[in-house]
């Protein structure tokens, strides 16, 4: 059994870790990819249990309390919408989340505004320009990962790779005026499978594109990608988020993140 502790360097709300990369942690003891469910919000530095089924299951535990579940599963997106990485600058310029006054978690690993450079990932992801060849409504943000995430084979720990694909598939959906979202809803992650074909290197020129798939209720659905500006696809994902309380979101009234 391996134990794991997770710095307050990676929240994504205030008190737990953000979703993304805890579900990387979990992929991570699956080969990388996977499908994984989050059933509580994972606290920070706390040791916690990864254990491994017979099956080649997963699962997060916090003492006797279950956080999260792995399982194998791969992933086929019929189409990817495509964007070169001045189209992803650009949508970043224009990104409507980059302000930490109106940001719901200023302080997230992945997409906090009040995160500085090479602590948090600043992944901020706005609307592509419209394109006649651009079906999907898309939002998109660059990204140039920093030494510090790789690991001892010289590329970007999968855990990264994860949670770069997190936090732009929330937007995608509560930005999805066609579901009867206003962009500001509190969301969190309830699940995730991703599909990491290649891992980038420090330095290497990455696009992030995400988009909305549908909504069922308070479960909102969307698929997310990482590019290379080559058009190689190194990683693909699709989430469910959850809309909850603004106090859930915060950490501030318990509930259980699994969307079943």
């Amino acid at each position: 059994m391996q134990s794991i502790t997770i710095d307050k360097r990676y929240r994504g709300p205030p008190a737990s870790a953000n979703g993304g990369y805890v579900c990387g942690l979990v992929a991570n003891a699956m080969g990388g990819s996977g499908e994984v469910t989050l059933r509580a919000p994972p606290p920070l530095g706390q040791p916690l249990e990864v254990v491994r089924g017979a099956d080649g299951s997963v699962e997060l535990r916090n003492a006797q309390a279950l956080l999260a579940t792995g399982r194998m599963a791969r992933l086929d997106l019929a189409e990817i919408p495509a964007a070169s990485f001045l189209e992803a600058e650009d949508a970043t310029r224009r990104s409507p989340y980059s302000d930490e006054r109106t940001h719901n978690l200023p302080g997230c690993f992945v997409c906090g505004p009040e995160r500085v450079p090479e602590d948090g990932l600043r992944i901020f992801v706005g609307p592509l320009s419209a394109s006649a060849s651009r079906k999907i409504e898309t939002l998109a943000a660059s990204w140039v990962p920093n030494a510090d995430l790789a690991g001892n084979d010289g590329r970007i720990n999968g855990e990264f790779v994860w949670s770069v694909l997190d936090c732009p598939s929330g937007f995608a959906s509560i930005s999805a005026r066609h579901l009867g979202m206003s962009g500001c809803e509190p969301i969190l992650l309830g699940r995730m499978a991703a599909q990491i074909n290649r891992r980038p290197k420090p330095g290497d020129r990455c696009i992030v594109v995400a988009w909305p798939t549908g909504r069922d209720g308070r479960k909102l659905f969307a698929n997310s990608a990482l590019l290379g500006t080559d058009g190689e696809t190194l990683a693909i994902a699709q989430a469910t988020w959850l809309i909850v309380d603004r106090q859930v979101q915060l950490g501030r009234a318990r509930t259980d993140n699994c969307p079943e």
